[in-house]
């Protein structure tokens, strides 16, 4: 196992699923970690299962918030070495039927959300030595249908980790993507199908080998943030039982 010791660790969408399975596998392998979700009494449940944990609660789409939750977690360790963004939203809907406040939405929690925090984080983790590691998806990588805020937003994620990696390749930072695939959390079992929706192309996203539960993925990530990947810098880590292998 990857030893996380001595490390803090900032992760949203802390509050369920692969943010949750983060938080918990992190602090099992010895880093103290910061969580971030707006659901705060969902955090403070998975916090009783994170030892030494401390978590804070907002809205990532705004820069203030993601500015907040970095000094939130410096104050409270006294540094940052580790930055996870986790959280996400998808909603399928068909394009046309999109609202300029939906793409706005999409893009926000998506993207912008994930660009604050590293913009916010960068001055810590080059101090540190330190890293990050964003949560894409497979639809970073390849296009899903009734999902065009979503992919863009992903597609966007795996760019953004591709130029700091190459700004800094020169500096001590380190920063890489991981993109699930199907996944047993509540944003999968949950989500709904627009009306008429053409099954056949929904499935095209499934793996013959099913869906991963959050604790493998969160393991790829802990691998990532530890010093056991310190030669892995710009790398885009495919989670996905082979959807995209073919």
């Amino acid at each position: 196992m990857s030893s996380l010791a001595g490390k803090v660790a900032l992760v949203t969408g802390a509050s369920s699923g692969l943010g949750a399975a983060v938080a918990r596998l992190f602090a099992d392998r010895g880093a103290q970690v910061f969580g971030v979700a707006r659901d705060e009494t969902r955090l403070a449940e998975v916090f009783a299962e994170v030892p030494g944990g401390r978590f804070g609660t907002g809205d990532i789409a705004t820069a203030q918030t993601c500015r907040s939750m970095v000094e939130d977690c410096v104050g409270a360790f006294g540094r940052l070495d580790i930055l996870v963004n986790v959280a996400g939203t998808h909603r399928m809907r068909r394009t046309g039927d999109v609202t300029d406040e939906d793409w706005a939405h999409d893009l926000a929690v998506n993207l912008n959300g994930p660009f604050y925090l590293c913009r916010a984080a960068l001055p810590h983790l080059l101090e540190n030595g330190g890293n990050i590691v964003n949560v894409a998806s497979i639809a970073g990588v390849e296009g899903q249908a009734y999902s065009a805020g979503y992919c863009a937003a992903k597609h966007g994620l795996v760019g953004l980790t591709r130029a700091l990696a190459v700004e800094f390749t020169a500096e001590r930072l380190r920063v890489n993507a991981v993109c699930p695939g199907g996944m047993l959390t509540p944003q999968v079992t949950g989500f709904t199908l627009p009306d008429g929706a053409d099954p056949n192309l929904v499935m095209r996203v499934a793996s013959p080998r099913g869906m991963s539960g959050p604790e493998e993925v969160a393991a790829v990530i802990a691998f990532l943030a530890s010093d056991d990947a310190s030669a892995v810098h710009g790398a885009v880590y495919l989670a996905d039982n082979g959807k995209t292998a073919g």
